[in-house]
C-alpha cells in the first residue's frame, strides 16, 4: 500500500473512535437524569 492509503485509513479509525467515545460520552451524561437548573437565589449573589 502507498502511505496516503494508510494515512487515509488511519484517520478513519480515528474518526470512527472518537465517534463511538462521543456517543459514549453523551449517554453517560443522560443516564444522569434530568438537568435541574440551579436555584434563583443562588443565582442573584453573583448579579
Amino acid at each position: 500500500m502507498d502511505r496516503g492509503k494508510i494515512v487515509a485509513i488511519i484517520t478513519g479509525v480515528i474518526s470512527i473512535l472518537l465517534a463511538i467515545a462521543y456517543l459514549a460520552v453523551v449517554q453517560i451524561l443522560d443516564f444522569r437524569g434530568e438537568m435541574i437548573p440551579a436555584p434563583v437565589s443562588i443565582l442573584s449573589w453573583f448579579g
